[in-house]
């Protein structure tokens, strides 16, 4: 792994650690859930995708965002209101946008809305595509089967990545969820693959090309990732027995990657997060309405360039 997919993890990584800091000293307010375990989806991912793709995350999403933007400081102004937040205060820990970048708290709202974005970035702007963040209990939800029905029908360059930990909330998937995602994606005649690693590289090989068929027209694919969440649902309410996350921290990245270059830039990452978290705790709260000057910026470029 290179030494930016590594610092990129560990940048995520320190961030979630921080927000659930934050909320058990009193000062994050509402939920968060937090991708622990899941960094290395994102990250592999960022290679692949392309600034002017739309991606569509979920109330899991920290680390998309962080793989898109490494902006830990508009994140977490946002999760707390304080002025320079993404959204202007208002979205909070689900809800934000900026520029091509989605994300909600609604279990099955993202993918039938990227099926729109891919529709028009078909005809529009071919080799562009809609890649959106769903889970393995978000196929419970009936939009997921609309919208990969629409996409299959017209061919739609849809990139539907599938973070399947095992686990909806506290419901393990074994007991919500009939045969397999695999075989739901055949059903609608879309292309499936599997990712069993958490090795970056090795992951960016495998999508390479699948992900090159979709920009060139191939129509939809699901990736499934096999992954585990090792932290709570959200902020404390974690159901599973000790001896169970026992078992998923030993088997986590960040124990297996220790070494010279890991402790660096875990010590660079961890110091970095904690100057964020102190320059953004001590800003003012964010006025309703109003979003960072960045955001603002790439908002106004995007339009003239697309006008």
């Amino acid at each position: 792994m290179s030494d930016d997919d590594l610092r990129l993890m560990l940048l995520i990584r320190h961030f979630e650690y921080a927000l659930l800091d934050l909320f058990a000293r009193g000062e994050l307010h509402g939920t968060t859930h937090t991708c622990l375990g899941q960094e290395a989806v994102p990250v592999a991912l960022r290679a692949l995708l392309s600034p002017d793709d739309f991606v569509f995350s979920n109330h899991r999403g920290h680390g998309h965002y962080l793989a898109r933007f490494d902006d830990p400081a508009g994140l977490l102004a946002e999760i707390l209101g304080r002025v320079g937040a993404v959204s202007g205060g208002m979205g909070g820990s689900q809800h934000l946008r900026r520029g091509r970048y989605l994300s909600t708290g609604v279990q099955g709202e993202s993918l039938p809305v990227a099926a729109g974005a891919a529709l028009h970035v078909a005809h529009r702007e071919p080799g562009r595509l809609a890649c959106v963040y769903i889970g393995d209990g978000t196929w419970g939800e009936g939009a997921v089967y609309e919208a990969l029905n629409m996409a299959a029908l017209w061919r739609l360059p849809v990139l539907v990545v599938v973070e399947h930990n095992g686990i909806a909330q506290s419901t393990p998937t074994s007991a919500a969820m009939a045969g397999t995602i695999a075989g739901r994606a055949a059903a609608f005649g879309v292309a499936h693959h599997y990712v069993g690693t958490d090795d970056v590289p090795t992951i960016r090989q495998s999508l390479d090309e699948p992900v090159g068929r979709v920009r060139a027209g191939a129509g939809p694919l699901v990736v499934e990732f096999a992954t585990q969440r090792i932290g709570p649902h959200s902020k404390g309410d974690d159901s599973r027995p000790p001896e169970e996350l026992d078992r998923l921290r030993a088997t986590d990245w960040y124990q297996r990657y220790r070494g010279p270059v890991f402790q660096r830039l875990d010590a660079e990452q961890r110091s970095r997060v904690a100057e964020v978290v102190r320059d953004v705790t001590a800003r003012p709260p964010a006025r309703p309405g109003t979003s960072s000057s960045l955001v603002v910026v790439e908002e106004e470029q995007w339009q003239r360039a697309n006008a």
